[in-house]
């Protein structure tokens, strides 16, 4: 049996009974929860930083605004995914499944890309705290689209190998992934829009 279609613990069981959330959905909001608050106080700590002086103006390198749109399409396509597997419709689940973990790396290159913009326009890391903190907040972010990517990748890696049936740990399995997946776009999309209305 698997660790998903285990309870983790008999309080937790009959909490998520009440409110009609699996435990390991509670958990990972939970977990998102930390990160939000991890991210905001970045982004505090940016605006409160930058109220204090030597400060370099630079313009956000334009192809983290060509990410934003990749990693929009990559959860707009893993929902798609996410339909196809309830409806059964097992062909377009992988192939869309796979489409969004091709679009994932296509984002965390394309941030590699951005860095090395930075880098062309005499932002290089540890020069002043305004370049500083975009690269720590990007490279936080994208090392959580990593974390996703593995969870994406394992999934893929399941949909090409196993024979796919709808069961519900395999559901919870995808559905997880897919929260976190929103997430980290959601959570790149508040960070270019809070980095252009700083500029």
């Amino acid at each position: 049996m698997s660790a998903i279609e285990t309870t983790l613990d008999p309080r937790m069981e009959a909490l998520s009974r009440r409110s009609r959330l699996h435990p390991l959905k509670m958990l990972m909001y939970i977990g998102l929860g930390s990160l939000v608050m991890m991210f905001v106080a970045l982004t505090s700590a940016y605006i409160v930083r930058r109220a204090s002086g030597n400060w370099l103006e630079f313009s956000i390198p334009t192809i983290f605004y060509v990410n934003t749109l990749v990693i929009v399409v990559s959860s707009l396509t893993l929902h798609a995914a996410y339909g196809a597997f309830k409806r059964e419709a097992m062909g377009v689940y992988k192939g869309l499944l796979l489409v969004s973990f091709l679009l994932g790396i296509a984002f965390v290159v394309l941030q590699f890309m951005g860095w090395q913009d930075l880098a062309a326009q005499g932002v290089p890391l540890k020069i002043n705290p305004s370049g500083d903190f975009i690269y720590a907040i990007s490279w936080l972010h994208a090392l959580h689209v990593v974390g996703g990517l593995a969870a994406l990748f394992v999934t893929v890696l399941v949909a090409y190998i196993r024979r796919i049936r709808k069961t519900p740990a395999r559901q919870l399995r995808l559905e997880l992934t897919m929260i976190y997946w929103h997430f980290v776009d959601i959570l790149w999309i508040y960070l270019i829009i809070f980095l252009s209305l700083q500029r």
